[in-house]
């Protein structure tokens, strides 16, 4: 047990308490008793502060050059490589994830730091023949406005640094709402932007819950785009609210994501990214693999294969350092992982090991699920077909390639997908073929890095991605202009035709 942290709102530059004194407490999901931090439960007044504040230093960051704003970002990755450790710490306490995975936390926000700096001398626009004489057109890139950013708790540095670099690098300006279980992280990270030098205003934090805070933000008249990654149920409120008062919005939700293993695989290299792409964090993964699709001739091998291997995982707190597996974040999301196995043994599923809550030993003092493995499950069934977000995962057995592909495409998610092959035939007609913005051949269904697209088709998303230079598409505007130096009125699509 330590002393928990006092977090605030970050606004304007200056760190606040809710206006009117309320606040909240996040946990230690490994120690139910435990108290990592307190923080405020911002109301309407806080939010329109952090608004106005975003909004006052929007009139000038814009105006910064894009590689003077880019150096800002540099700079936030240098600092954020200096409590690497720290804050990797500090996520395994907050959000359970072992240190090995939360450093990798921190190293994404750290890569998107230095790939975004250079996408601030890489901002191009096109430029293009008119069809007028002496004339001269092309397109420039233009900043959006205030960026509302609403994250999760399961990356609780990585996707904040993905969404607030490109914003900050393309001109704008934004308010973070963290998710409301990791507001420590949330909190050394803001700090860190802080330290790395940005004006006051041009990053803000409001913390609070999401039906308050995070609502206020999405409904501001002043808020000009909203980033949200998060539930497809909450997605929906989100995006059909930003389309009613006309908001530019991104949003990255849910997945019910597949591996195939072909029976011309490596099964070796097969298990050990089943067992990854299952089990690390948890199950607790947009992009975790919550399906096997199993070619016949090989589905009893692999099967016990897998069965042996995660039988030998190892639960307990994420700073332990033999910890394979960490806790789910609550008691909620625990009780709905459980519901999910109730629901799979109705549904005639058969549970091959764990499908209970583990109460073994230290374990009963935090919110652990046993790695679970589910057997005779058929496409149509609810835990084939509804994100569970837990260490459970069902496996399909297939007669056909065919099959298998028809099979990972009929669900309403399409983030990410996988496919274990030694026909390089096969693997191109899985890129063709997969429903999902992610497609790995040989590798499990986990692994995202900063500098390529991230995101996915159906209930997903509403087409926007994350990371690599596409960032730079959801946070400007195109904006087309036309110089004629003619020194007469040109008029196009008349006067150059007969």
């Amino acid at each position: 047990m330590t002393t928990p942290l006092i977090c605030r709102n970050f606004i304007d530059g200056q760190w606040l308490n809710a206006t009117d004194n309320a606040s909240l407490v996040s946990g230690n999901p490994a120690s139910k008793n435990e108290v990592v931090a307190t923080f405020p439960r911002s109301t309407i007044s806080d939010a329109n502060a952090a608004v106005a504040s975003a909004r006052k230093a929007y009139r000038s960051w814009r105006l910064v050059p894009a590689p003077a704003r880019a150096e800002y970002i540099q700079r936030v990755g240098e600092v954020l490589g200096k409590y690497k450790e720290e804050l990797a710490l500090l996520i395994s306490r907050e959000m359970g994830k072992p240190l090995t995975e939360a450093r990798g936390d921190v190293q994404e926000g750290i890569d998107c730091a230095y790939y975004t700096a250079g996408e601030g001398r890489r901002m191009f626009g096109q430029t293009t023949p008119s069809e007028m004489p002496n004339k001269f057109a092309m397109t420039v890139r233009m900043p959006i406005g205030v960026c509302a950013l609403i994250t999760p708790w399961n990356f609780p540095v990585a996707i904040p640094c993905w969404k607030a670099m490109p914003a900050l690098v393309c001109g704008n300006t934004v308010i973070l709402k963290p998710a409301e279980d990791t507001p420590a992280c949330a909190t050394k990270l803001v700090e860190i932007f802080a330290e790395a030098g940005l004006p006051p205003g041009v990053i803000n934090l409001l913390h609070g819950l999401g039906e308050e805070a995070g609502k206020v933000l999405v409904e501001h008249s002043d808020v000009d785009l909203v980033s949200f990654t998060g539930s497809s149920e909450t997605g929906a409120f989100v995006g059909a609210t930003c389309g009613r008062t006309h908001k530019r919005v991104c949003l990255e939700m849910g997945g019910k994501n597949a591996q195939v293993v072909m029976e011309d695989a490596d099964l070796e290299l097969a298990v050990e990214g089943a067992v990854w792409g299952a089990f690390g964090t948890a199950g607790q993964r947009c992009t975790a693999t919550s399906r096997l699709i199993l070619h016949r001739d090989i589905k009893q091998k692999f099967t016990k294969m897998l069965v042996e291997r995660s039988q030998k995982l190892r639960l307990g707190a994420g700073y332990e350092s033999d910890t394979e597996i960490g806790p789910i974040i609550n008691e909620r999301q625990l009780q709905r992982v459980s519901k999910y196995l109730d629901i799979a043994r109705e549904e005639g599923a058969e549970v091959l090991i764990g499908g209970e809550i583990a109460t073994e030993g230290e374990l009963k003092n935090g919110y652990f699920f046993q790695p679970t493995i589910l057997d005779n499950v058929t496409p149509q069934m609810r835990v084939a077909q509804e994100e569970i977000f837990g260490p459970v995962v069902a496996l399909i057995e297939v007669s056909s390639f065919e099959e298998a592909i028809a099979i990972l495409n009929d669900t309403n998610y399409g983030l990410s997908s996988s496919i274990y092959t030694r026909d390089i035939n096969r693997a191109f007609t899985a890129m063709r073929d997969i429903e999902a913005g992610i497609t790995y051949i040989n590798g499990p269904t986990i692994g995202a890095e900063v500098h390529l697209p991230f995101g996915g088709v159906k209930q997903t998303g509403n087409g926007h991605r994350e990371a690599g230079s596409t960032a730079l598409d959801v946070f400007t505007e195109w904006k087309s202009v036309y110089v004629d130096f003619s020194g007469s009125l040109q008029r196009a699509q008349i006067d150059n035709r007969e």
